[in-house]
C-alpha cells in the first residue's frame, strides 16, 4: 500500500492535528453530553431506565457495526471527501436529535448520528497515520486523544448550562454550531489523501487468520469486558446523582468539569506508571483500586455538593484510568501488517461493549414512584465482577506479548 498526493508541510502539520483534534471534541461531546441529560430526559419524554439506556446503547451499536463496515472500504476512497461526507451527516443527525421531541425521533436521531460519528473516529484517526510523519506521530495522538479531557471539562458543561438555562435540546444546536467552522476548515484547508494498494487482499481470510490468533481474541474480550463493565454504570451515573444523592441538575456541570481536570492529572501519572512498572501491574492495581468509588457510589445516599463532587472525581480517575494500561498492554499484540485492520475491529468490538452492557443495564435499574433509582447497587457489583475477570485477561496476553516492556509479575 502506498499513500499519493500527500505532501503536506510541515508547518502545516500543526493546522491539520488542530482541526482532527476539534473534530473528536465534537464528537466526544454529543456522545457524552446524554449521559448528564439523563435526569432531564426522563422527566421530560417520561422514559424509563430501560427506554434511557436504549438511547445510549443504540449509538454505540450504531457505531460498532458501521466501523466493521467502513473499515472494508475506507482505502478505496479519498479520505477527504469521506471526511466531508461524514462531517455533513453528523452534523444533520446532531441538529435532528435538537428537533426530536419524542422517545422514538430522538431514538432515531441516536441511531444515525452514532453511524457517522463512528466513521469519524475511524477516519480521524486514518488522517493522522496518513498526514504526519512516524517520528513526530506520538505527540499527534496525544493532541488528538487529550480531545475527551478538554470535552468534559469545556464542552459538556458549556452544553449542559446551555440546557439548564433554555432546553435540553439546544444543548444539540450547540453542538451544531461549533461544528460547522469545523466543517469548513476541512473543505478549505485539508489536502486530498488517496490510498493505493498495490495488491488487493481478501478480508474474509484476512479476519479469518485475525481471529484465529489467541492473543487476538483475548484482547478483543479483554476491552469487551474492560468497556463494558464501565457502562454498565456511567450512562446512569447522573440520573442516581440526581435522583438518589439528591444533587441538582444544575450542579452536573461542574462534575464534569472538575472531573475533567483530574483526569487530565492523573491519565498523565497513570500513562508513566504503565512505562515504568508495566502495563499489566498498573491495570491491576487500578482494577483493586476502583473497586471502592464503585461501591461507594452506587450505594450512597444524599451528599453535599462537594462530598459528590469528591466522590464522582474519584470514581471517574479510577474507572477511565483503566483504558490507558489496556491499551498499552493491547498495543503490542498485532503485527505491523495487521495493525490496521487489529485496531478497526478493536474499536467495534469495544463499541459493542459498551452498547451491549448500557443496555443491559436499564433492565438491571429501576425507578421507584418518587423516582429514586434502584438496582444500581446490583449493577456496581456485576461491573466490580466483570473488571476481575479482566485481570486474567489481561494476564494471559501481558504473558503471551514478548516485550522487553512488559512486566508481568505481581
Amino acid at each position: 500500500m502506498k499513500l499519493k498526493k500527500i505532501a503536506p508541510h510541515p508547518q502545516h502539520e500543526i493546522r491539520y492535528i488542530l482541526i482532527l483534534a476539534a473534530i473528536q471534541i465534537v464528537n466526544v461531546i454529543d456522545f457524552v453530553i446524554m449521559m448528564p441529560l439523563g435526569p432531564t430526559l426522563m422527566d421530560g419524554l417520561s422514559i424509563t431506565p430501560p427506554q434511557f439506556s436504549t438511547l445510549i446503547s443504540s449509538y454505540s451499536f450504531s457505531g460498532a457495526i458501521i466501523g466493521f463496515i467502513f473499515g472494508m472500504f475506507a482505502d478505496k476512497y479519498d479520505r477527504k471527501n469521506l471526511l466531508i461526507i461524514t462531517m455533513i451527516g453528523f452534523i444533520v443527525t446532531t441538529l435532528g436529535c435538537g428537533l426530536s421531541n419524542s422517545f422514538t425521533t430522538l431514538l432515531t436521531m441516536r441511531t444515525l448520528t452514532g453511524v457517522f460519528a463512528g466513521t469519524l473516529t475511524t477516519i480521524v484517526f486514518a488522517l493522522v497515520s496518513d498526514l504526519i510523519p512516524f517520528e513526530r506521530r506520538g505527540k499527534a495522538m496525544g493532541i488528538i486523544m487529550s480531545s475527551f479531557s478538554v470535552a468534559s471539562v469545556l464542552g459538556v458543561p458549556l452544553g449542559l448550562a446551555i440546557a439548564d438555562a433554555t432546553n435540553w435540546q439546544n444543548s444539540f444546536h450547540f453542538i451544531v454550531l461549533i461544528s460547522i467552522p469545523i466543517l469548513l476548515l476541512i473543505i478549505l484547508t485539508f489536502p486530498n489523501v488517496f490510498i493505493e494498494k498495490e495488491n488487493e487482499t481478501n478480508m474474509v481470510k484476512d479476519l479469518k487468520v485475525l481471529f484465529t490468533k489467541s492473543k487476538n481474541t483475548i484482547s478483543f474480550l479483554l476491552i469487551f469486558c474492560v468497556s463494558g463493565s464501565m457502562f454498565l454504570l456511567i450512562p446512569f451515573l447522573s440520573t442516581y446523582a440526581v435522583k438518589n444523592i439528591e444533587v441538582d441538575t444544575t450542579d452536573l456541570k461542574w462534575a464534569y468539569m472538575v472531573g475533567g481536570v483530574f483526569t487530565i492529572i492523573t491519565s498523565r501519572i497513570i500513562g508513566i506508571c504503565t512505562d515504568k512498572f508495566g502495563g499489566f501491574k498498573v491495570f491491576f492495581a487500578l482494577v483493586m483500586f476502583s473497586t471502592v468509588p464503585i461501591l461507594w457510589f452506587t450505594h450512597s445516599g444524599p451528599l453535599s455538593l462537594s462530598g459528590f463532587l469528591a466522590l464522582q472525581t474519584f470514581f471517574m480517575t479510577t474507572v477511565s484510568g483503566r483504558l490507558i494500561p489496556v491499551m498499552t498492554l493491547i498495543s503490542e499484540v498485532p503485527k505491523p501488517e495487521e495493525r490496521g485492520l487489529f485496531m478497526g475491529m478493536l474499536n467495534s468490538v469495544r463499541a459493542l461493549g459498551r452498547g451491549i452492557m448500557t443496555f443491559l443495564s436499564g433492565f438491571v435499574i429501576t425507578t421507584t414512584a418518587t423516582g429514586k433509582l434502584i438496582g444500581y447497587g446490583t449493577a456496581g457489583i456485576i461491573s466490580i465482577s466483570i473488571a476481575l475477570i479482566t485481570i486474567l485477561f489481561a494476564y494471559t496476553i501481558a504473558s503471551k506479548v514478548s516485550s522487553q516492556y512488559q512486566k508481568v509479575s505481581i
